[in-house]
């Protein structure tokens, strides 16, 4: 932990973690790690964002539809409302493969006195630490070396040391093998799981290295005696067939072995022990009989990389990353020193802000790395996991990436990206088969292996979803306006989205104006009709974004998709005032709803704001007024809160927030649940929560920089630091009941409009030199 008088980077607690709920959090954005901090009883569950059940799903197709395309458009057209109900090839719902734990490394020792026990998570380092009574345990999860590592010293340790699969749902026929050997570092154990009726599996390593004392094996465990130090690093892999594991185990050992240093001091090569030769159980260093428990002539094996060296080796990526951004509401010092549970009591306390802001940075990078986050983040305690703990695309996992450009997380981003051009072929399978299409349909599901559309059903007819290629390339949009650049990955996928509007968008009204038929607006439906209908409003604001987006990037081709884009309908304005869910008339609105999906066009877009379009932006802010809470899903309360600070609510904003904060969304550990009371262990509220106070105190396009839109009564002063923007500039904002003073570092050269509560006011902007605002209360 910090010092009081700093923003908080970390927290605690007084006890071990009862629940895995609880236990903290550390990952590199592809193994993950859940460690309880008990002293008798360590468990470190281990994850990856790769291990995910076979259920038949991994073989999957989109439906084969396209040659009913017509016909169903024609019965929309007509007005047969339910028309879109029997567009389906009668399958039954297909969830994606489920994400799991892989097992937990259980550390067990004779019961002691817990006096003066902490348990604790830097979120500048990635380190989890749990001490008392001379006992230690430290984990993190190396982004240098992929790898878990855990550190346990005290005097005299005796531990019992084993790989468990046991944890909540585990299949009772998961093909389950032990391995346990000792090394001259003192043993390495292996598990493999093999799923239930598949050729598919997960092994898991651990190399144990001990400092001092004895090593034994009582299979599967190892038993260490009277050592100083237990050091051990875990990897697990999904495979089909077998894994090598003296292989890997050679790879976790070359990450001990100082380059040219073997056991006995002598030069050894790269992936190479004690003298070049292998080892067999109790064989030694010298291939000598060894007793059980005795290695490399009964002398203890100092790692020559130690826990330090890996953690230094680790810090250069995460330190640099999380360090980039912070918040500093100027909070109560003794409410700062407080545990993090004792904290989430204090509903309203700016401390509690300060460290939900840090956490969520904290988790949200993580967690993504070879993936962005799931539903669940990169971890979860069992096998039963909410909704499959599924990359959900259709609101879920914009929201939880939706920091990832102003808080200076390009890593996120990334993870983001690389998904999406993992699955572009499959999104291209999905526009032919539904649609008779070129391009690509996103799904609104995925599991991280397969990008093709087959979840879906009467009530959730996702398949029929084909904004969903627009909203997810749009952070990665974003991201090229904030650096500067153009990824031709995201320019390509584009193209690919414009080609796709060019071959759906046909059919036209009396009036001559494009139809999107069939449309559908996640997850909701229009009050007395079906599901699948016509010109919802989020459809006809991405396929206007694309072809405009992918316009500007292929100058080639920019009358065509333009002049698309302008037959499109505008957005229509219903009866009560507010932007309507369907511009089709006769569509009425269902409110009652946790998505915002028609809202898309205020955020994350910038097609309807207070400064271009006033009249879109006041029937925005009522259909957000009229919007319920439905079953208080915690993403539909942040996503309320991240259209109202583009709308300048600064009052509904609030209101959201704390529908969160006074609904005890959040355990000990600072991961948040999907429903009040903690109900569904879900990441939505803590990796959004940072977009949102982000949003209220800075928004910002490629042309625009908006000040403290919607700054709550409740923050009088503090700082924003580090945050980017998209036109190119880092920013520092600070703030107090005399005025506020904006610090910029453009890298780019040009002229913005600057919008604070006096009006706006044109800003130029010269790279390399800053800007120091003032603005008065």
């Amino acid at each position: 932990m910090t010092h009081p008088q700093t923003p908080v980077h970390g927290t605690w607690e007084p006890a071990p973690a009862a629940r895995w709920e609880d236990a903290f959090l550390t990952g590199n954005g592809r193994h993950g790690a859940l460690v309880s901090g008990d002293p008798n009883d360590d468990r470190v569950i281990v994850t990856h964002h790769t291990l995910v059940r076979p259920n038949g799903a991994e073989h999957a197709r989109p439906p084969e539809l396209a040659a009913a395309l017509p016909a169903l458009q024609d019965r929309l057209l007509a007005g047969d409302l339910t028309a879109a109900e029997e567009f389906t090839d009668g399958r039954p719902l297909q969830w994606v493969q489920p994400f799991h734990p892989a097992f937990q490394v259980r550390l067990r020792r004779p019961a002691g006195t817990a006096a003066g026990y902490r348990r604790s998570v830097d979120f500048t380092t990635g380190e989890t630490r749990a001490e008392c009574a001379g006992w230690t345990s430290r984990v993190f999860v190396s982004r240098a070396d992929d790898v878990i590592v855990q550190y346990v010293t005290g005097p005299g340790l005796t531990l019992a040391i084993c790989l468990d699969h046991h944890l909540p749902g585990a299949p009772k026929k998961l093909g389950v093998g032990h391995g346990a050997l000792l090394t001259p570092e003192g043993a390495v154990l292996s598990l493999r799981a093999r799923y239930p009726g598949s050729d598919r599996a997960y092994t898991g390593v651990t190399l144990v290295a001990v400092t001092g004392g004895t090593t034994a094996l009582t299979p599967p465990a190892a038993v260490v005696q009277g050592a100083e130090a237990v050091l051990l690093l875990t990897r697990v892999r999904r495979h089909t067939g077998e894994l090598d594991v003296a292989e890997e185990t050679r790879a976790l050992r070359d990450l001990l072995t100082t380059p040219g240093r073997s056991c006995d001091d002598q030069p050894t090569e790269p992936g190479r022990s004690c003298d070049d030769r292998p080892t067999s159980p109790g064989r030694s260093c010298d291939d000598r009989p060894t007793s059980p428990g005795r290695s490399c002539d009964d002398r203890p094996t100092s790692p020559g990389r130690s826990y330090d060296d890996l953690l230094d080796r680790h810090l250069a990526a995460h330190r640099t990353a999380y360090t980039r951004v912070t918040l500093d509401l100027k909070a109560d010092p003794a409410e700062r020193a407080l545990p993090g549970s004792a904290l989430l009591a204090r509903p309203h306390s700016a401390a509690l802000l300060e460290r939900l802001f840090a956490a969520g940075r904290y988790h949200l990078l993580s967690s993504s790395g070879l993936n962005p986050p799931r539903l669940t983040g990169l971890w979860t305690g069992e096998w039963d996991t909410a909704w499959s703990g599924a990359f959900t695309t259709d609101a879920n996992l914009n929201l939880q990436t939706a920091s990832a450009a102003a808080a200076a997380l390009p890593e996120v981003t990334e993870a983001l990206a690389a998904l999406i051009h993992r699955q572009l072929d499959d999104w291209r399978d999905n526009a032919r088969a539904v649609f008779g299409a070129r391009g690509v349909v996103a799904p609104a599901h995925t599991d991280g292996e397969s990008g093709h559309a087959y979840h879906y059903s009467r009530e959730y007819p996702l398949h029929l979803w084909t904004a969903g290629a627009d909203w997810l390339l749009k952070p990665l949009v974003d991201h090229d306006e904030t650096y500067g650049t153009q990824d031709p990955r995201t320019t390509a996928a584009l193209e690919q989205v414009a080609l796709f509007y060019e071959d759906f968008l046909t059919r036209t009204d009396e009036d001559g104006r494009l139809v999107v038929v069939p449309s559908y607006s996640p997850e909701n439906r229009p009050k007395g009709g079906s599901w699948g209908a016509l010109d919802a409003a989020m459809d006809l604001s991405a396929a206007r974004h694309a072809l405009h987006t992918a316009a500007d990037r292929h100058p080639g081709r920019s009358g065509h998709w333009r002049a698309l884009a302008d037959r499109l309908p505008p957005h229509r304005i219903n009866d009560d005032g507010a932007l309507a869910e369907w511009a089709r008339p006769g569509l009425d609105d269902t409110y009652d709803h946790r998505h915002l999906s028609h809202l898309y066009g205020v955020w994350p877009l910038d097609e309807i704001n207070p400064y271009d379009t006033p009249g879109l932006a006041e029937a925005a802010r009522r259909a957000l007024e009229l919007r319920g809470r439905e079953n208080d899903s915690a993403h539909g309360h942040l996503h309320q809160a991240l259209i109202a600070a583009r709308l300048r609510d600064a009052g509904h904003v609030a209101r959201a927030l704390h529908s969160v904060l006074d609904g005890d969304y959040f355990h000990a550990s600072l991961m948040s649940a999907h429903y009040p009371r903690r109900d569904v262990y879900n990441a939505d509220a803590a990796h959004t929560l940072p977009a949102v106070l982000i949003e209220m105190l800075v928004h910002s396009t490629p042309g625009r920089l908006v000040l403290l839109p919607a700054l709550p009564e409740g923050w009088p002063a503090g700082e924003l630091r580090g945050v980017r923007t998209r036109f190119g500039a880092e920013l520092d904002l600070a703030w107090s009941p005399d005025g506020a003073t904006a610090h910029l570092r453009p890298h780019r050269t040009h002229r913005i409009e600057l919008r604070t509560s006096s009006g706006a006011r044109p800003l130029d902007l010269v790279a390399g030199e800053d800007r120091v605002l003032t603005l008065k209360t």
